[in-house]
């Protein structure tokens, strides 16, 4: 086997062994393989929280390619260079890796697979972050989807290739390239002292990731529709951080819910609809890349969004803005790492719509604290939240923090978990924010719990009021 030439795996947002078309194409050579990971300017570029989560899934990744007889091999620079370089030192030809989707990275991959053939090497992408690439998903008149729900109606049956089983072994080379090392690169430096609490909340790596898949169809999936809702209840399938950095590949998880769809588990068509909700960010993400920079309705490019940092935006960020449902989702969030997906709602249109600011302040903050974050996703849900996105629903839908309170956390269990102010005995979530945050905030669990920065009603009525004096 070692007769043969090495083959790269160019590793970016597949941090698995299991369901990994670019693995398998590296092994389909029958030489050994050698992983590699970049730390290039997309990596450099990530915010606080997603840069500190790389960096636990890279450790797990790296224990798992060991339990394979395996290594991981960390490059700094250029990923051009960076894989001209391993490939010189190692003979290989071969180069593979799996597709992303967001301009940045689709400019460099298109740059690095042009530089590579040119050498004489042998550059080859797939398609494993998606289940659909978004090119091969059109409309009946030949263009994208601008809907979620006929793209849905239109994916929904086509078939997904089953996920490639992980290796037993990878085969290695005689003689190892040069790594750097992942402590040096302290891609956690900036979460400070917010990363041991954070670390006490997540769940790092493929095998935790399929535990976790197990865990939701085993116990939650049946009935997922109504628990997803429920803020209070360990209702979801917490895959997103692993999605996100492919700890787990997207066919594995359809698999797993067309499985329990077919044993009758009611919640299991919600499941894959969500699946495919991310699909749709990704559609939108490649084909419209000012989803993640500008209004995807360009006509709200002229509404008058609030582009300061306000008192009360400074509230909405910090968790003190006397609305309790907003207030115990952001401290979720610096405790967690994540944060509800009906909570994330919540504070979006509270964000854009009550206090009238530019939905990029709201997307940029996301981005900084979110272990969860995905670049397709987070713009999405902002800009769909804001109004100026891909939605079905008019723009005049303004979610009240105080009905929807009532409605999805009933006896204020949520609220009650994450809210210290105002309680005798906190919970200890509640005082792990005043451990996760910046000393620099100066907020104590002692303080009196703020009046709200906006009254609901009256925010909701401000919002209406400037939607109708534009033209959409």
């Amino acid at each position: 086997m070692r007769d043969k030439a090495p083959a790269i795996w160019w590793i970016r947002r597949d941090l698995r062994l299991t369901d990994n078309p670019a693995l398998t194409g590296a092994l389909s050579g029958g030489g050994p393989v050698i992983p590699v990971f970049v730390r290039d300017g997309a990596v450099e570029g990530l915010r606080t929280a997603p840069a500190w989560r790389l960096g636990e899934g890279l450790a797990a990744l790296s224990r798992a390619l060991e339990e394979k007889g395996s290594r991981l091999v960390l490059r700094s620079g250029d990923a051009r260079e960076a894989l001209r370089a391993v490939a010189a030192e190692t003979g290989a030809r071969a180069i593979h890796w799996n597709r992303l989707y967001d301009a940045q990275s689709v400019e460099r991959d298109t740059r690095v697979k042009a530089a590579l053939k040119e050498d004489g090497l042998a550059p080859e992408s797939h398609g494993g972050h998606l289940l659909f690439e978004p090119w091969t998903v059109e409309t009946k008149s030949g263009g994208m989807y601008r809907v979620y729900t006929p793209m849905w109606r239109a994916v929904k049956d086509r078939e997904v290739p089953a996920p490639d089983a992980a290796p037993a072994r990878l085969p290695s080379p005689e003689t190892w390239p040069a790594s750097e090392t992942l402590a040096d690169w302290r891609l956690g430096a900036g979460m400070r002292r917010g990363a041991e609490v954070v670390r006490r909340h997540i769940l790092v790596g493929e095998r935790a990731a399929q535990g976790r898949l197990g865990h939701f169809m085993a116990e939650i999936v049946d009935g997922y529709a109504e628990s997803r809702d429920r803020v209070a209840e360990d209702g979801t399938s917490r895959l997103s951080a692993h999605l996100s950095l492919g700890e787990i590949g997207p066919r594995t998880c359809w698999h797993a819910g067309t499985a329990a769809r077919d044993e009758g588990k009611r919640g299991a068509e919600t499941f894959l609809q969500e699946l495919v909700w991310r699909e749709f960010a990704y559609h939108l993400l490649y084909h419209t890349p000012r989803l993640a920079t500008g209004n995807w309705r360009e006509e709200w490019d002229a509404f008058p969004w609030n582009e300061d940092r306000t008192d009360a935006v400074i509230a909405w960020q910090r968790g003190r803005t006397g609305l309790a449902f907003v207030d115990a989702a952001m401290r979720e969030m610096y405790v967690t790492g994540t944060m509800h997906n009906r909570a994330r709602m919540i504070v979006a249109s509270v964000l854009t719509k009550h206090l009238l600011t530019h939905w990029k302040i709201g997307l940029d903050w996301f981005e900084e604290h979110l272990v969860d974050w995905d670049p397709a996703s987070n713009a999405l849900g902002w800009q769909w939240s804001a109004g100026s996105g891909p939605d079905a629903t008019p723009y005049f839908r303004v979610f009240n923090p105080v009905t929807q309170l009532d409605k999805f956390d009933r006896d204020r269990a949520y609220t009650g978990r994450w809210i210290a102010e105002g309680q005798a005995r906190p919970a200890p979530e509640a005082l792990d924010y005043f451990e996760a945050i910046p000393p620099a905030w100066g907020l104590s669990p002692d303080d009196p719990y703020p009046a709200p920065v906006v009254d609901a009603r009256e925010g909701r009525a401000r919002a209406l009021a400037a939607y109708e004096n534009r033209s959409f």
